[in-house]
């Protein structure tokens, strides 16, 4: 089981349960010490994790040498993807930087890409595994600021619908997990935002990355075998409710 972008935030909390849950997990981010950190919380309750340090801005040659490292790190077979890691620029069109740009497609777009094309392969000539794509309620709504981050998500919400139908026929199933506003450490001093954001919600509160996770993890198990293509949104019902 692979979860990108798991040192912190959503990819952290889906890392633990899924450990918990039995699954051995290849924790990755750039960030080593954090990443060992992450580790170290799912051995300390049993689990099973290994970190591997992962640049998912690299050329996509750099990306299918870690494909084979996490193949590796995993004893040889991986049964699960779990494509979570993200950049969101919190800017609008005119001041995105030519480097942000760059960045956030290559990791929101590029990596998930490649690295699908990379391991999926073997689990459908296994005839079984499983990728969940970590989309966004933004994907489905216009918004003045983090257009491009936007628009990464729903590119990357479309790819899962095409693997769906590509790798579905061979026993891979692929479905997205569209988290709502969440609060994550990454979000932290933007409390009061995502807290008005959120009061007018059917749910009235941001989202725990726990509660994002445990819908992935419910996707990865066999109770969603009939589930291909699908989007679940774990928002608290802002995008089925927003107004403005």
């Amino acid at each position: 089981m692979l979860v990108t972008g798991s040192t912190s935030g959503i990819g952290a909390a889906t890392a633990r349960t899924l450990a918990a849950q039995g699954w051995q997990v290849v924790v990755t981010g750039r960030d080593r010490a954090r990443g060992d950190a992450i580790v170290t919380d799912i051995e300390d309750v049993g689990g099973r994790a290994v970190f591997l340090a992962s640049d998912l801005s690299a050329a996509p040659a750099a990306l299918r040498n870690f494909a084979a490292a996490a193949v590796e790190a995993a004893g040889g077979r991986l049964d699960a993807i779990v494509h979570n890691a993200a950049l969101c620029p919190p800017v609008d069109t005119v001041s995105l930087s030519d480097a942000d740009l760059e960045a956030t497609l290559a990791v929101n777009v590029r990596a998930p890409h490649v690295l699908t094309a990379a391991l999926v392969p073997a689990m459908a000539e296994r005839g079984a595994g499983a990728v969940v794509v970590v989309g966004s309620w933004m994907a489905h709504v216009g918004h003045p600021f983090v257009g491009l981050y936007s628009a990464t998500k729903a590119a990357e919400i479309q790819l899962a619908r095409s693997w769906a139908a590509e790798f579905g026929p061979r026993g891979v199933r692929v479905n997205t997990v569209s988290p709502g506003a969440t609060r994550t450490p990454v979000n932290a001093a933007a409390g009061d935002v995502i807290d008005a954001m959120t009061k007018p919600t059917p749910a009235g509160r941001p989202g725990t990355p726990e509660e994002v996770a445990d819908a992935v993890a419910w996707l990865l198990s066999e109770r969603a075998g009939y589930l291909h293509g699908a989007e679940i949104a774990v928002d608290g019902g802002i995008t089925a409710t927003r107004s403005a």
